[in-house]
């Protein structure tokens, strides 16, 4: 029986399907279904066949791979892209040994952000994340979770959350929006973090109505907030029906790895400083790691997560790359691939799974993002690379050759198609 496709990929040196029934786990996170010689056609922006012989395969349009390996399009479970200004006069104090805790009290860190995104307009900060969307496109990446944070007040964190709803209409790259007004303790409430949280919990009935964000998250930490103040603003962020996230054991170990499994959180992140208790219940509960090594890399840690620890006791680990403008200042998840596999020691089977299929599942996409099966969306990247262990070997450089985005070429060799 002859099939008619829109868009034929023929003479696909491996293809990595991901197909999984849901995310992988600990030992499961080392299968990798790869397809030698695989053929792949696209229909009105779907997956219409996978297979190895095209024989029987109409097409419109043709792409020889030529042995190039292809996947599907990463995803990025945890980034902060909708901000204003930027922080390079910080770089100097981390290289002093400045530690960030110590920045965030000198009115740097989280705050200089605040006040620059305070400052913006909607559309000057529309303007920037576009561009930064771009540039993410560019290295592969399709799907992106973004998080307010950078208001600590109702009206610049609305604004954000507009802005990301706005750039999920426009822009090429799927947005998954998720509200992190306790991101940090704004400076008018110094010694009273309780009414703060108050205040952020009060917009959630409007955040829900203007379906501004389905996530809500919060920076568990030294000198921001405790668990028992987490664990309450997230209980009450349940009840209004949002999923959780958690900035968790990022820099001391609070134990907010612990609560983000008690709370059923789709994920916690960071846990830089996550205790074997933490852990064992990740695992028992399903709760997915989201480890962000650029963070420890560009704030120069000698300790990285246990990632290693993480997968042989069975937790669901994803990587992100933590883009902000302090703490981790790239968009390209190829490098943190390549940091994953030489800090934390994760292999690249292990290392693929993290930045699609399990990422997919850490924003709540897994049934549409990070897979590539009959009748999904065709987010596809064709790579410079003959296999793919080759991505996180080679680091540094991007190894894009095309960005497939719902069936249509959106960027070659890193140039962006209107």
């Amino acid at each position: 029986m002859t099939v008619h496709v829109d868009l034929l990929l023929t003479n696909i040196g491996q293809l990595l399907p991901m197909r999984s029934e849901g995310p992988k786990a600990g030992k499961a996170m080392q299968e990798l279904e790869v397809i030698e010689g695989a053929v792949l056609g696209i229909k009105d922006g779907r997956v219409a066949f996978i297979g190895t012989d095209a024989s029987d395969i109409e097409f419109d349009k043709l792409i020889d791979c030529k042995e190039k390996l292809v996947t599907p399009g990463l995803v990025d479970p945890h980034t902060h892209v909708v901000f204003g200004g930027s922080r390079e006069h910080e770089l100097a104090l981390k290289q002093q040994g400045v530690p960030y805790l110590e920045i965030l009290k000198r009115g740097g860190g989280i705050l200089s952000t605040v006040e620059a995104t305070r400052k913006a307009t909607s559309e000057e900060l529309y303007e920037k994340a576009s561009f930064h969307l771009d540039r993410m496109l560019s290295f592969g990446t399709t799907t992106v979770e973004a998080k307010s944070g950078y208001g600590l007040d109702r009206e610049t964190e609305l604004k954000q959350l507009q802005v990301a709803k706005e750039l999920q209409k426009n822009h090429q790259i799927d947005i998954v929006s998720t509200f992190l007004g306790a991101h940090a303790i704004p400076k008018t409430h110094k010694g009273n973090p309780e009414l703060f949280l108050e205040e952020m919990l009060a917009m959630l009935d409007e955040i829900k109505n203007l379906e501004l964000a389905e996530f809500v998250d919060i920076f568990t930490e030294t000198g921001v907030f405790t668990v028992e103040q987490s664990r309450e603003y997230l209980r009450k962020a349940k009840e209004k029906g949002f999923d959780l996230k958690i900035h968790a054991d990022e820099i001391d170990p609070l134990g907010g790895t612990e609560m983000a499994a008690s709370l059923g959180a789709i994920s916690a992140d960071h846990l830089v400083g996550a205790s074997n208790e933490g852990i064992r219940l990740l695992a028992e509960n399903g709760t997915i790691a989201v480890l962000l090594p650029g963070t420890t890399f560009y704030l120069g840690k000698s300790s990285f997560a246990r990632a290693r620890e993480m997968i042989e006791q069975g937790v669901t680990v994803s990587l992100a790359t933590d883009f902000n403008p302090g703490s981790s200042p790239t968009e390209n998840l190829q490098l943190i691939m390549s940091i994953a596999a030489l800090q934390l020691k994760m292999s690249p089977e292990e290392i693929w799974n993290a930045v699609t299929v399990n990422a997919a599942h850490a924003i709540g996409r897994g049934n549409e993002a990070g897979q590539l099966a009959v009748g999904r969306k065709a987010d596809i990247v064709i790579w410079d690379a003959p296999n793919y262990l080759y991505i996180p070997y080679h680091y540094g450089v991007n190894h894009v050759n095309k960005v497939i985005k719902n069936g249509k070429v959106v960027t070659e060799r890193m140039k962006i198609r209107e």
